[in-house]
């Protein structure tokens, strides 16, 4: 499932990035805030416009926002524990 279909405080595993797909310098910030493979995260938020956006994160003790763009780029596997 792609990160941005994550539902609201389920923990997931990053399994792929579509680095292609990003811009250099955002992947290359993404990479820098620990959004990449083998991280554990959760969606925290998600915006309340038409297009949810932007979706804030949960890396780690660290929130982070970002695009669903930048959310779509990336592949997610559920995990079923409950705890980060």
């Amino acid at each position: 499932m792609k990160l941005d279909l994550l539902p609201i405080g389920r923990i997931a595993r990053i399994v792929t990035v579509d680095w292609d797909a990003l811009v250099p310098e955002e992947a290359r910030r993404l990479r820098a805030l620990g959004l990449e493979e083998g991280a554990k995260i959760t969606v925290a938020h998600r915006g309340i416009l038409i297009w949810r956006d932007p979706i804030a994160i949960t890396v780690g003790r660290m929130t982070v926002a970002v695009r669903r763009a930048h959310a779509a780029a990336m592949e997610v596997e559920a995990l079923e524990t409950t705890a980060l």
